[in-house]
């Protein structure tokens, strides 16, 4: 199977889901209903780098790509989930191309980037595998949120650093920080995501965005994003509890 970065170079639509409860169970039920990918939150979520540890392995076992979202940019964060083994890292709230810049040098190996570089850790088989480190660099992925106005006045450089690989809309922020906070049909809500969907195209990179349900993630599809969040497993989990008591509740 081709791997992460590669599937979305070739344009493909890949579906993944958030993880927010820190649970290797909850990454397994996620990871066999379907999902193109998963992600471990470790901004917003309540597990942390040892959790993402049971979820990688949980992933893996299904052949699943596991991304990680570090709670910053700082290099050990980005650093220490890759030699977890993630495929790829999700960088938040970063606004300028300095500190995009930055945080991409912490995805490789010098000299291309500032990856400490060590062998005896879990992605290259505890030390059984340091032929690794030679293509280390060639599959990981680079996403950078777009959360800000001020990421969207420099989003066209920000779309042309190499290493970005996506740019991936936090909605929520976003709508925010534009002043229309949930307003997802908002006119300057819509001519931002325009606007990131054009930088991105023309860069030659891929769109993403976190979709609340699988309707609006369908939307955002048509609209041509191609690396699409849908909910997280605790938003999954609520909703179809939530949907079931409210069905036994009517037809009591």
């Amino acid at each position: 199977m081709a791997d992460l970065r590669d599937r979305l170079r070739a344009g493909e639509l890949l579906y993944g889901t958030f993880l927010g409860l820190g649970s290797a169970l909850a990454a397994e039920a996620c990871a066999v209903a379907g999902f193109d990918w998963l992600l471990a939150d470790l901004e917003h979520g309540g597990g942390d780098e040892p959790a993402l540890l049971h979820q990688q392995i949980a992933a893996e076992a299904h052949g699943l790509a596991m991304v990680a979202r570090v709670e910053s940019a700082e290099r050990i964060r980005t650093g220490r989930v890759l030699d977890v083994g993630v495929t790829g890292v999700m960088f938040p709230r970063l606004e300028t191309p300095e500190e995009v810049t930055a945080a991409v040098r912490h995805l490789r190996y010098p000299p291309a980037g500032d990856r400490g570089v060590a062998t005896y850790n879990r992605v290259y088989d505890f030390g059984l595998r340091p032929e690794g480190l030679a293509t280390a660099n060639d599959g990981v992925l680079g996403i950078v949120q777009v959360e800000s106005r001020r990421a969207l006045a420099s989003i066209a450089e920000i779309a042309a650093i190499p290493g970005v690989d996506v740019l991936f809309i936090g909605p929520r922020d976003l709508s925010h920080d534009l002043g229309v906070p949930g307003a997802f049909t908002h006119p300057d809500f819509r001519a931002a995501l325009d606007e990131v969907l054009v930088a991105a195209k023309n860069a030659g990179i891929t769109a993403g965005i976190l979709a609340g349900h699988a309707g609006q993630a369908q939307e955002y599809a048509d609209l041509g994003f191609r690396f699409i969040g849908v909910g997280s497993d605790a938003s999954l989990l609520a909703r179809a509890a939530h949907d079931t008591v409210r069905y036994l509740r009517d037809n009591d």
